[in-house]
């Protein structure tokens, strides 16, 4: 496990000439901001691999242009940071721990000092107690101890160390920032506040469409997206995640409008995650009309507004053929979430390489193409406005021997271990 990346890494290759092709990230939804979670660990842990000098050489020298989906910036302390390309929405109080700005929450001091001036009566405040920080949290912030190579308890201090975060990953997940490395800039986050109550019923695509005609979140999530989009010199994409099981399904399809209209040009990568409990059956009949129907306008919508639509999940991810070695639990998002995770990190690769010249040494980069590229190769030659299939091939960690077909990256802060086992196979879906 490795601290949080807040220094900006030096300047890559394309950067540094002027070609930058920077990807714009969009998570929105529950589910896909736990994906989303995931993912930015993922590249987290890589750029920690790649600036530590006891991992394998491949790590430094890896083809992966981080600055793609990164941003160098810069607090007003003058510390330079390095943050995700990200906008992620989500409903009010689904960040736990974090506040909207990216930092940690603080206590509630900072309310009480607001002084009422308009009321002279009696004044009540209710005050929600602060989501505490669990200890894989806690522990990032912690200073790290020099190595030792000659005492032994420093290393079986270590192994009750990792035992205690995993066991914390276990059971002390409840939200998607419960398990994030990275920090966010403050533009990236938003709750989405409203004077309505019921969000159980946020399920359905219309509901949620009711909720966005009245609601002004619309242009707030705009200018969000506006931020990181003006200050890419050639933007090559969008990728754009989104939880299409419920609500926000609809809220997405407005997003996705909105993007349409406002930047013609730019291709749209859509991911649709689900969390296997939604596929459960439902109670009644008239659960399953309303699901059906939810599920036909939901795709019927978003795929209008996108260069090209990606489904990614599974009815059941525990009983499936996906790997006879790995161990989830459906019941979990967080187990579930790191799946649809590894997918999109992998998928993404192509648009994501350095670009080498004739005199670069970088090997295996043959396969850059950017977003506009890959959606063309994968609709058809053309084609817009396509449904695509993604099959997964991932086996577990410890795969060893001459009979081992896909290489393993261990030591990825314990829930990182499916990320390098990722082999794609896309079929357009007929």
């Amino acid at each position: 496990m490795r601290r949080q990346q807040l220094v900006a890494p030096p300047r890559s290759p394309r950067e540094a000439t002027g070609e930058m092709r920077e990807v714009v990230t969009v998570q929105v939804g529950g589910f896909a901001n736990f994906v989303g979670s995931h993912f930015w660990n993922f590249q987290d842990e890589l750029l920690g691999l790649a600036d530590d000098p006891a991992a394998d050489a491949a790590f430094r020298t890896a083809p992966l242009d981080m600055d793609v989906l990164y941003r160098t910036g810069e607090t007003l302390q003058g510390v330079s940071t390095y943050c995700p390309r990200l906008v992620s929405v989500g409903s009010r109080g689904s960040l736990g721990s974090l506040s909207s700005s990216g930092a940690p929450s603080l206590s509630s001091a900072a309310s009480d000092q607001l002084n009422v001036t308009t009321w002279s009566g009696n004044v009540t405040r209710s005050v929600e107690k602060p989501h505490g920080r669990n200890l894989f949290l806690q522990s990032l912030t912690e200073q790290e101890p020099n190595p030792s190579t000659s005492n032994g308890g420093n290393n079986s201090q270590k192994s009750v160390e990792d035992k205690d975060l995993v066991e914390c990953l276990e059971k002390d997940v409840n939200f998607w920032t419960d398990y994030t490395k990275v920090q966010y800039h403050p533009q990236s986050l938003y709750e989405m506040y409203g004077s309505w109550t019921d969000f159980d019923k946020f399920d359905n695509f219309g509901t949620a469409r009711e909720v966005v005609s009245e609601w002004s979140l619309m242009e707030e999530m705009n200018e969000k997206l506006r931020f990181f989009v003006e200050e890419c010199d050639h933007i090559q994409g969008i990728q754009f995640i989104v939880d299409d099981s419920g609500g926000f399904s609809s809220i997405a399809a407005t997003y996705l409008e909105n993007i349409a209209d406002d930047y013609t040009n730019t291709p749209v990568l859509l991911y649709c995650v689900r969390d296997p409990v939604t596929h459960g059956s439902s109670r009644n009949q008239r659960d399953t009309i309303t699901r059906s129907l939810h599920d036909a306008v939901s795709l019927s919508k978003l795929s209008s507004f996108c260069s090209l639509m990606v489904p990614i999940g599974l009815p059941s991810l525990s009983q499936s053929s996906l790997s006879p070695f790995l161990s989830i639990q459906d019941a979990k998002p967080f187990h579930s979430s790191a799946i649809s995770a590894a997918a999109i990190h992998s998928v993404t690769v192509p648009f994501r390489l350095q670009n080498a010249g004739p005199a670069s040494n970088i090997a295996h980069s043959s396969g850059n193409i950017d977003m506009r590229e890959l959606v063309h190769i994968i609709s058809d030659q053309g084609r817009q406005n396509m449904v695509t299939a993604l099959d997964v091939a991932m086996p577990a960690p410890s795969l060893k021997g001459t009979h081992c077909m896909f290489p393993v990256w261990s030591d990825m802060g314990g829930n990182l271990i499916f990320l390098a086992n990722c082999i794609l196979l896309i079929a357009r879906w007929k």
